[in-house]
């Protein structure tokens, strides 16, 4: 059995982000600051390892349910193309999903609820919401969001209820990539991408704002705005150049890379929250997913 059609299927530079939404989660909610015991460590790997298995089994039962169209649009994806079977990426995905799931409940009860409402709206989307043009992009925005609040599970509930807002950032953040992905294949959607641009727009406005209002975890810490700038600036300038070329010349090629670009930008802006909500240093840790991501992207599919 051959294993790289697999991690095609898997979206491994995709992968590399979601592990950054667990690490963000973390941070804000206050544990890579106050944790010190092994124990609560192993807590934070056992999420990432079901964030693997949880965007893993999504992504896979994504290419399962767009076999169809796929043979079409991409026939050369591992399914339409033959190298994996529709029947073996099913088991893969749903492996994937239980994996993901068992993991998250070593961590924790919380995490095991958040891990389920994961699978739930992942397979949603993946079978009905992509096919909305309205609450496809939300639907998708949904699993990022409950993938940060995935990070922030390790705590009980009323411990992150000050912050649990958060987690509607990559709500709207991951909604204008899926705007933007919209017209990958034929082009001319230019509307959308600057309907997501302003989406971007808003975002940078909500991250300027955490530390100006102070907003708290339950530990008292508060985002330093300062430390966290120039991650924020980073994503949001990745995010604007690509998608500012895609308006001036709407072409698929660049839409394609608008939206490789707003996957991959994920890593700076969880690394904002990481930097913002516990040190640099630790943002800078996340930051170094990015050049991984890249690396994996050049060699396998991201949307």
């Amino acid at each position: 059995m051959k294993l790289f059609p697999y991690l095609v299927l898997m979206r491994p530079a995709n992968i590399v982000t979601a592990i950054s939404d667990v690490i963000a989660g973390a941070a804000i909610c206050g544990f890579l600051i106050l944790a010190s015991e092994t124990a609560d460590w192993l807590k934070l790997l056992f999420l990432v390892m079901s964030t693997i298995g949880l965007y893993g089994g999504g992504i896979v039962l994504n290419d399962v349910c767009d076999l169809e169209l796929d043979k079409t649009e991409r026939p050369e994806r591992p399914i339409p193309s033959g190298q994996v079977t529709k029947n073996q990426a099913l088991t893969l995905a749903l492996s994937l999903y239980a994996i993901g799931i068992a993991f998250a409940f070593l961590c924790s009860p919380n995490s095991s609820i958040v891990a389920i409402a994961i699978v739930i709206c992942a397979s949603v989307y993946d079978k009905y919401g992509k096919h909305h043009g309205l609450l496809g992009p939300l639907n998708m925005g949904v699993c990022r969001g409950l993938n940060l609040l995935l990070g922030m599970s390790m705590l009980p509930f009323y411990m992150i209820s000050d912050v649990l807002f958060i987690s509607f950032i990559p709500v709207i953040f991951v909604a204008a990539i899926t705007l933007t992905s919209q017209g990958e294949v034929l082009g001319n959607n230019k509307l959308s991408i600057i309907f997501a641009l302003s989406l971007d727009g808003i975002i940078a406005t909500i991250l300027l704002s955490l530390s100006w209002f102070g907003i708290m975890n339950y530990f008292g810490g508060v985002m330093n705005l300062w430390v966290a700038l120039p991650f924020i600036a980073l994503w949001f300038g990745m995010n604007f150049s690509a998608k500012l070329k895609a308006i001036i010349q709407n072409e698929p090629k660049n839409i394609m890379k608008a939206v490789k670009m707003g996957v991959i930008s994920l890593i700076p802006l969880n690394a904002s929250y990481v930097a913002g909500f516990s040190n640099w240093m630790f943002g800078l840790a996340v930051l170094l997913l990015l050049p991984v991501s890249i690396w994996l992207a050049k060699r396998f599919a991201v949307t």
